[in-house]
C-alpha cells in the first residue's frame, strides 16, 4: 500500500485494485498531477481496476469532469477499469445543468458498490478462528 501522493491525495492498493478519491481542494494543477501519478501507479502496479471516491466532492466544474473522463480513457488504454463512486446529488444536478456528460465513465452509488463492480465482495463468513455470535 502507498500513502498520499505529492498532491496529498492517497492512492491505496487493495489486491489488484487502486482506491483513491477527489477532494474539493484539488485545483487544476493538482488534478493534472493526480492524473499523472494515478496513471503511473496503474502501470507500475499492473492493476485491473481503480475506484475513485468522489463522495467528498461538493461541487464539480467542467475541468474536473474532463479530468475524470480523460483519466478513465487513459486507464482503459493501460488495461484498467475505472469506477467513480459516491457522487452526491448536487454534483449530478450540476453536471446535468451544465450539459456535461461523463462519457465512458462508470459510476456506482457508493464505494462498496464500486468495489463489487470491480469484483470485490464483502465476505459473509467470519474469519477463520473468529468467535461466532450465538444470538443469531
Amino acid at each position: 500500500m502507498s500513502g498520499p501522493t505529492s498532491t496529498g491525495v492517497p492512492i491505496l492498493r487493495l489486491g489488484d485494485v487502486l482506491i483513491t478519491g477527489l477532494l474539493n481542494e484539488l485545483d487544476d494543477k493538482a488534478a493534472l498531477a493526480f492524473t499523472h501519478e494515478l496513471t503511473e501507479r496503474i502501470s507500475a502496479d499492473r492493476v485491473r481496476g481503480v475506484l475513485i471516491d468522489i463522495s467528498r466532492l461538493e461541487i464539480i466544474d467542467s475541468f474536473v469532469a474532463r479530468t475524470l473522463m480523460e483519466l478513465t480513457m487513459m486507464a482503459k488504454l493501460l488495461g484498467a477499469r475505472v469506477i467513480v463512486a459516491g457522487m452526491r446529488p448536487p454534483v449530478a444536478i450540476t453536471l446535468v445543468e451544465l450539459g456535461i456528460e461523463l462519457v465512458g465513465v462508470e459510476t456506482a452509488l457508493n464505494a462498496e458498490q464500486g468495489m463489487a463492480a470491480l469484483g470485490w465482495h464483502q465476505s459473509q463468513q467470519p474469519p477463520e478462528g473468529a468467535h461466532r455470535d450465538s444470538t443469531r
